[in-house]
């Protein structure tokens, strides 16, 4: 990490309520005040699969310019999968924002951080390219099996259903959702 971050934000996450930040705080801090580092601590506790309001916040700071970098304690308490991961991860890189994981000893905004990132996204990549390889093969073998694919067919197929407006309308409640995560971006974005 270069000498000139001055303010940084360290993010801790636990998966249920009977768990506790204390463990990744102590090394977060330690990491901190080693560096010399004025620092602000997001604590995540009781995080759903959908919803991190403390760290749609701090993603919202940090695309704000408020903090230099953020430390986690390990990439896994940051995101759930790989694609998030990525995704996140490159945006506040491509910003010049270092993002740190002490325990996996990463550090993106470096070169050899950066050689580490290009791999986790081929893997990821990999990943997703697999995953799409096996369902079409399952769909493709379900076929071959005579089962029909998709939802049955029920009362409101007797009628055609208008159309006129729906994908506007699955815009806008997809951007007001964003807009109350401090996210805004234009409907076409959502279209």
């Amino acid at each position: 990490m270069e000498n000139k971050v001055t303010k940084i934000a360290l993010y801790c996450r636990v998966s249920t309520n009977n768990q506790d930040t204390m463990n990744q705080e102590l090394r977060l801090i330690e990491f901190a005040k080693v560096k010399g580092l004025e620092y602000d601590m997001y604590n995540e506790v009781e995080s759903t699969r959908k919803t991190r309001p403390v760290k749609q916040e701090l993603l919202q700071k940090l695309r704000n310019g408020e903090y230099a970098a953020i430390v986690v304690f390990k990439l896994d308490r940051y995101a759930r999968s790989s694609s998030e991961l990525i995704l996140e991860v490159k945006e506040l890189v491509e910003k010049g924002i270092a993002f740190i994981s002490i325990s996996d000893n990463l550090d993106f905004s470096t070169a050899s951080g950066k050689l580490h990132f290009q791999i986790l996204c081929a893997f990821a990549e990999f990943e997703r390219e697999l995953i799409r390889e096996r369902t079409l093969e399952g769909l493709r073998r379900t076929k071959l099996q005579g089962t029909h694919l998709g939802r049955p067919k029920g009362s409101k197929d007797s009628k055609a259903r208008p159309k006129s407006g729906y994908i506007i309308r699955e815009a806008e409640k997809k951007k007001a959702a964003d807009s109350k995560k401090g996210i805004n971006k234009n409907l076409k974005n959502y279209l």
